[in-house]
């Protein structure tokens, strides 16, 4: 009877190291994530920045001027 024991209380343990390797992984998935999120938003804000400077003189800031006249 205690071996019944014993494999429940290693099956558990076994499990509880899958879980936390898959947690390590899952970590390490969305800190790569959000990684290539910051350098993807970093790129379209500078590239935006550029299209602002690349357009000539319209005299009024970009938000002023996506405003449709009524």
């Amino acid at each position: 009877m205690s071996w019944m024991l014993v494999a429940a209380v290693l099956l558990a343990t076994a499990g509880l190291l899958v879980l936390g390797v898959l947690a390590i992984r899952l970590w390490l998935d969305v800190r790569a994530l959000a990684k290539g999120v910051d350098a993807a938003s970093r790129a379209l804000a500078a590239a935006a920045g550029d299209l602002a400077d690349a357009v000539p003189g319209q005299g009024a800031p970009a938000a002023e001027r996506s405003v449709p006249a009524a």
